[in-house]
């Protein structure tokens, strides 16, 4: 197809590819096409602008790394990450979910933990936290046998391998549930951190004016065959950038009621105030399938 003007090129790359064999592929590409360049022709990109927006996706590309995804980091920002996961849980965005975002940290082979032992693996000063969980299937019945990845932040906002006060799995565990679904540990209250804004993202949170945080939360993930592998993070209700969180990752479902105590707390070596948490998970049936860990 010849163009004769700027209303020839959307369907001129449209038709160039409708021999792809994947139907999905095609489908995919297609609306690609017609998003992209619609864009274009809402907002009348100027040269300059597209040759900078090449040059910001090319420095997200540049600053990926084995431990770093800018690409990921830039889609949490934009809230892509956010909805494309609750497009695909919940009954496919129709209803509430406690799924969330993997994130960044997950690593593989976390240590095998007993039910109700802590996850604390070298000194970390911080409110103990107590936390009980029940795993059930859509219609409310247990599923037992589940394996369940915790892992999350220290109290002053770092992950392990980001500390070097901290032994090497400490704030992981793997658990599995009971025949009752249920799961527990002891750690301490996490805290909320800071993403990377050395990059195109930091760039763009500047722009908006908005705070570079994450509220502080625990990491959850459930495997069991059977089941889609849940993903979950369960948010602090007292942190005061729930509803500010920069990646767009905390919805209603996800506010655990963290509950202070300053009585007597499950284990006697506990002094001063302390927290509990009881969550109940949802798992919705599909393939269970484990994700690449972010962290190599």
């Amino acid at each position: 197809m010849i163009i004769q003007r700027q209303e020839d090129v959307t369907p001129a790359v449209i038709d160039a590819y409708k021999n792809i064999a994947d139907p999905r592929l095609r489908e995919i590409v297609n609306s690609l096409v017609k998003h992209l360049h619609a864009f274009a022709r809402e907002v009348h990109l100027t040269e300059e602008e597209f040759q900078k927006g090449c040059e910001l996706i090319a420095k997200m590309g540049q600053m990926t790394n084995a431990t770093h995804n800018e690409v990921v980091l830039m889609s949490g920002s934009l809230g892509f990450s956010a909805l494309v996961c609750l497009l695909n849980n919940g009954n496919r965005g129709q209803t509430e979910t406690t799924a969330n975002l993997l994130g960044p940290f997950w690593r593989m082979n976390s240590p095998p933990t007993e039910n109700g032992a802590s996850i604390v693996r070298s000194p970390t000063p911080g409110p103990t936290l107590f936390v009980n969980c029940t795993l059930q299937d859509q219609s409310g019945k247990p599923v037992a046998g589940a394996e369940v990845d915790v892992w999350h932040s220290s109290p002053e906002g770092f992950y392990e391998q980001q500390d070097p006060k901290q032994a090497p799995m400490n704030l992981r565990g793997k658990f599995v549930t009971d025949a009752q679904g249920r799961f527990g540990f002891r750690s301490v209250k996490p805290a909320g951190y800071p993403i990377p804004i050395d990059g195109p993202t930091g760039d763009l949170i500047r722009a908006g004016k908005r705070h570079n945080f994450r509220p502080a939360h625990l990491h959850f993930l459930m495997f069991k065959d059977g089941f889609k592998t849940l993903i979950s993070q369960i948010y602090v209700n007292d942190d005061d950038k729930r509803e500010t969180d920069v990646q767009f990752g905390v919805t209603k479902a996800l506010i655990g009621d963290y509950v202070r105590h300053d009585g007597p707390a499950p284990a006697a070596d506990v002094t001063g105030a302390w927290y509990s948490l009881d969550q109940t998970f949802v798992m919705e049936p599909g393939t269970a399938r484990l994700p690449k860990p972010p962290i190599q």
